[in-house]
């Protein structure tokens, strides 16, 4: 029992990592339309930034800080305006495909201009581990779900408590309606261009010590956090919390119960069940977009 329990949390803990990333997906599309397959590089470009600022002699916090600056004006505003604005008009797909050869791009200029190998990252929180009732606990777990908790926390008030967050609810469920009532829709986009930055930087700020820094960890990332929050529901912010939860528990019980050699293929798996027997996902409601 103790183990299951173990599992579970450390799970948890993956999973939530999954569910940060993940959330980029469906705060781009709510509020835009858009569908970032790049979202695995904007983790792995973030890792490589702060590896290149602790290098310098940064202390980690500082090097978070200047990360999530250069995310936000890069990843962020640049994303948007380079790439996002000129191809939305068009549709999703000429939009799909530019994201699918930005990844691919990132991911060969970090290869050729730093380095093929794969880097160590210093983890945020103490080694070891603590018992608690019999259950040995990591640090680092722990660690990720506190700064996993506060972040989803904090942003979910920040969305339904502050004005500016209602008003990007507003334009997410309506364009138009939000535009009629005085809401400056561009203003509000761009925001949660930013808010996507930050949650990158903070998931690889989370899983970088365990993926290691290298060119291509974004493939597994980007992938997985699109999973999640298709099996949660792609137009709920919560279901990617749920999806990628799941995915990470049953990533853990799958390689320890059966074997390691499967625990790739879980989410996979979990996607195809769930988009088979509910298409809008666990928690996502069914809806008609024009594009």
């Amino acid at each position: 029992m103790a183990e299951l329990v173990q599992l579970v949390v450390s799970g948890i803990a993956t999973g939530s990592i999954y569910a940060l990333a993940g959330l980029g997906f469906t705060l781009l599309w709510q509020a835009s339309g858009t569908i970032n397959f790049a979202q695995g590089e904007f983790v792995m470009l973030p890792a490589f930034a702060m590896l290149f600022c602790v290098l310098a002699g940064m202390p980690l916090w500082v090097a978070v800080l200047v990360t999530c600056a250069a995310a936000m004006i890069v990843l962020g505003y640049g994303f948007k305006r380079a790439i996002v604005d000129p191809l939305i008009r068009h549709g999703v797909i000429p939009l799909v495909i530019a994201t699918l050869g930005l990844a691919i791009a990132l991911k060969t200029l970090v290869r050729a201009g730093y380095s093929a190998e794969a880097h160590q990252f210093g983890s945020p929180f103490p080694g070891g581990v603590f018992s608690v009732g019999g259950i040995n606990v990591t640090y680092a777990d722990v660690g990720t779900l506190l700064i996993a908790g506060v972040i989803v926390v904090a942003l979910q008030a920040f969305v339904t408590r502050t004005l500016t967050g209602r008003a990007m609810q507003a334009v997410a469920q309506n364009t138009e309606a939000a535009r009629v009532l005085g809401i400056d829709v561009k203003r509000m986009v761009l925001y949660t261009f930013l808010i996507n930055a930050v949650l990158a930087v903070v998931a690889a700020l989370l899983i970088t010590p365990t993926y290691l820094a290298k060119f291509d960890m974004g493939e597994s990332i980007g992938l997985k956090a699109f999973f999640a929050a298709i099996i949660g529901g792609f137009n709920q912010t919560r279901g990617a919390l749920l999806g990628g939860v799941l995915i990470g528990i049953l990533e853990n019980l799958v390689g320890f119960y059966v074997s390691p050699a499967y625990k790739e293929g879980v989410a996979l798996m979990l996607f195809l069940v769930v988009i088979l027997i509910r298409p809008e996902g666990l928690l996502g409601k069914a809806e008609e977009r024009k594009v």
